[in-house]
């Protein structure tokens, strides 16, 4: 009786011991297949961003810097330019113009991020030709370097880093993202990414695929280039949003995927690596700024002019966030920008984005 209860002990003994090395055994496999897959997409993300990583000749710092920043250490800037290349629209890489431009300037301290649109058709002097003319026409004369050269010269800000994307790979990384939230402000009929009239939006708060999100980025008809300008922010805002919250690993892969031939940039694969540290706490605090200005028509073609007081608070607000000393213009009315020296966390801005 003794024997046959020790059996059974045994047996019991030796079934709860094979059930704990199958349960390791597992945790083990899904570890090496976790980190397989880490290396994977590590190897894919490199290989994604070898491919896009150019060098502009003659630029390896801004004129404006002393020496080259690092993001895991420094403040930096990154100017956004969205390019339409469609060949339907007879437009190559090289002489199409820049449809939207956002600057972001990123704080390492306080990990936040103030982003600014520039109206397409803003009537700026662009140092590459030597005379002014719309910013959305300096891609066009001389490609990103024109273009970033004129920004620089507007505010007066070094662009450290530079991200230049076509159309079909910002609808590809929305639909590797699982497409993002926003909000619709009215009812839109709108042409897709190859002219066809298939995009009809209702307003409110819905999920958009890539080519609707596209499409509500570009168009102006019913409101103004300042409003699509806050438009195109939510929907950067929106796509940083998704990519913290991102629950699933292999959605990486797809945006990896997504990004191709379809963006150059100026960073490397580590300097990428160094903004993730903005999503560590998870969706970082962006401060949207906007500029004020009026049309003109005086001389038969349409331009956007700026008004200076804007673009000089813009200007410090943005220089404040990096760490750099004002403009001389810096007084407005009498009154210096105080308020925005004194703490980022009360930066004077348009809006905020929680």
């Amino acid at each position: 009786m003794k024997k046959l209860q020790y059996n059974k002990k045994k047996r019991k003994s030796s079934r709860f011991s094979l059930i704990i090395k199958i349960t390791l055994l597992l945790a083990a496999s899904l570890l090496i297949c976790a980190t397989a897959y880490g290396v994977y997409i590590t190897k894919q993300a490199e290989y994604a961003a070898k491919e896009a990583h150019e060098v502009l000749e003659g630029r390896e710092v801004s004129t404006l810097r002393d020496e080259k920043v690092k993001p895991v250490n420094d403040n930096v800037s990154i100017l956004f330019v969205g390019v339409d290349d469609s060949e339907n629209r007879g437009q190559g890489s090289e002489n199409s113009r820049s449809d939207a431009l956002i600057l972001a300037t990123l704080n390492n301290t306080t990990k936040t991020i103030k982003m600014l649109s520039i109206p397409r058709d803003s009537y700026v002097y662009i140092p590459q030709v030597g005379y002014e003319d719309k910013i959305t026409h300096a891609h066009a004369l001389g490609g990103t370097l024109a273009t970033i050269e004129t920004v620089e010269n507007l505010f007066d800000i070094p662009i450290d880093y530079y991200v230049r994307m076509n159309f079909n790979a910002f609808i590809d990384v929305v639909d590797a993202l699982g497409g993002i939230e926003v909000e619709v402000p009215y009812a839109l009929r709108e042409i897709d990414e190859f002219d066809r009239r298939t995009i009809n939006l209702q307003p409110g708060l819905q999920r958009l695929n890539g080519s609707q999100a596209l499409a509500l980025a570009r168009t102006r008809k019913q409101d103004s280039d300042i409003e699509r300008g806050k438009r195109q922010q939510e929907i950067l805002t929106a796509i940083i949003k998704q990519v913290a919250s991102v629950g699933s690993i292999s959605k990486y892969d797809d945006v990896i995927k997504a990004v191709g031939n379809n963006m150059k940039t100026d960073m490397t694969f580590d300097e990428m690596k160094s903004f993730l540290s903005y999503l560590s706490q998870g969706m970082p605090r962006i401060d949207s700024l906007t500029l004020d200005g009026s049309d003109d028509m005086s001389t038969g073609v349409y331009y956007y002019q700026l008004d200076e007081n804007s673009v000089d608070e813009a200007k410090n607000t943005l220089k404040n966030h990096l760490g750099l000393p004002e403009s001389s213009s810096s007084l407005t009315n009498g009154k210096s920008n105080i308020d925005d020296i004194a703490s980022d966390d009360e930066s004077l801005t348009k809006e905020t984005v929680q």
